[in-house]
């Protein structure tokens, strides 16, 4: 059977982002565009539209835009919450009874899943390797929210993005280099349309004004333009583009590629090669540097390089009880001390520290 069949357009719920820093006008502006869209569907006979708008309130911004969303006739219900778990449970229950579904801000989400994280893995910080496990679960909300069967408008507070750099010096140096949504680094890319909301002031009448920037749309009827105290018409051309009381089709999640990839082993039966590997090692390493012979001279000085770097010189110990992150790290500490240089154990951690550092922007604090 073939992947590909004839092409129509099967977008027929807007995913929509906001971003932005404090009062620069993400509620306001992303309430607009879901009653406009509500109402906009009313007028087409879309039965969706007769559906409430679900709110998913984080910091309280429902209670100011309620009465906007109450004189244009449309009902507002509201879940107040941060729990990363309550996230996904709302999408799904949005759509069975909302007409739009919105979230503000996306970034309490976020931040949330990674501080229960750190509290249940009794993390000081999250370290390099936990990110992988953050990103998996994440991406579970994201595959959902460019699959459902419901609009759905997020707000996210904005961050700045970070480029690495060596100066003139040979100095390594963080700079900013844009902004971005602040949540798992790969959000901003789900919604079809992403805009950028700056408060702005004009300085001769000292109004404030807000402003749109219009980041991504993939109609490309808006896209890259600026819109000065938006409103729904403004954003009409993205919306009529798409196939609104249609099918909607994201992408085929079923399909994996696990049949392709090999089981791994078993965890013990991998520890058990690497530790054999690493005794290897160590035997090879002592017998290089004149630490590996029967004489007394050699037996003493092996005996005290073994105390110094694995703490016995107990070789059962070392060989069976001693934990492979230990062999291997002091394997490493002793490999340092007799060549002057990182095994292949320490290039690794080394690699490691250096990526840690270079985490994107989404990690760096701001």
């Amino acid at each position: 059977m073939s992947l590909f069949k004839k092409s129509d357009n099967a977008q027929a719920y807007l995913k929509a982002g906001f971003m932005g820093f404090a009062g620069s006008g993400k509620t306001t502006s992303a309430t607009a565009l879901a009653i406009g869209l509500v109402q906009l569907m009313r007028e087409k006979d879309i039965q969706l539209g007769g559906k409430p708008i679900m709110f998913l309130d984080t910091e309280t911004g429902s209670d100011w835009v309620q009465p906007a969303v109450t004189k244009a006739g449309i009902e507002l219900q509201v879940a107040r919450t941060r729990a990363f778990k309550d996230l996904r449970t709302a999408v799904t229950e949005a759509e069975k009874g909302a007409s739009v579904l919105l979230i503000d801000s996306i970034t309490h989400f976020w931040t949330e899943l990674t501080d229960s994280y750190t509290k249940t893995r009794k993390r000081g910080q999250l370290e390099f390797s936990d990110w992988a496990y953050l990103k998996g679960e994440w991406r579970k909300f994201t595959d959902q929210f460019v699959n459902s069967q419901l609009h759905i408008v997020m707000c996210g507070r904005a961050g700045y993005e970070y480029d690495h750099f060596t100066d003139e010096a040979g100095k390594k140096k963080i700079e900013k280099s844009g902004i971005k949504m602040k949540a798992e680094g790969e959000t901003g890319y789900e919604p079809s349309l992403l805009v950028l909301m700056e408060r702005e002031m004009d300085l001769d009448s000292k109004k404030v004004y807000r402003t749109a920037h219009i980041l991504k749309d993939r109609s490309g009827l808006i896209d890259g333009k600026a819109f000065r105290n938006p409103t729904f018409k403004n954003f009409l051309p993205h919306v009529t583009f798409l196939n609104l009381g249609g099918k909607h089709e994201g992408f085929d999640a079923t399909r994996t590629s696990d049949d392709t990839i090999e089981p791994d082993k078993p965890m013990g039966d991998r520890n058990g090669i690497r530790r054999k590997i690493v005794i290897d090692e160590l035997g090879v390493l002592l017998e290089e540097h004149g630490l590996g012979g029967t004489s007394g001279d050699a037996k003493q000085k092996r005996a005290a390089a073994l105390r110094k770097h694995f703490k016995t010189v107990s070789k059962t110990e070392i060989e069976e009880l001693m934990p492979l992150a230990d062999l291997q790290a002091n394997f490493d500490s002793l490999h340092r001390e007799l060549t002057g240089k990182p095994s292949a154990y320490g290039v690794r951690d080394d690699r490691a520290a250096e990526a840690e550092a270079n985490i994107e922007a989404d990690e760096i604090p701001v």
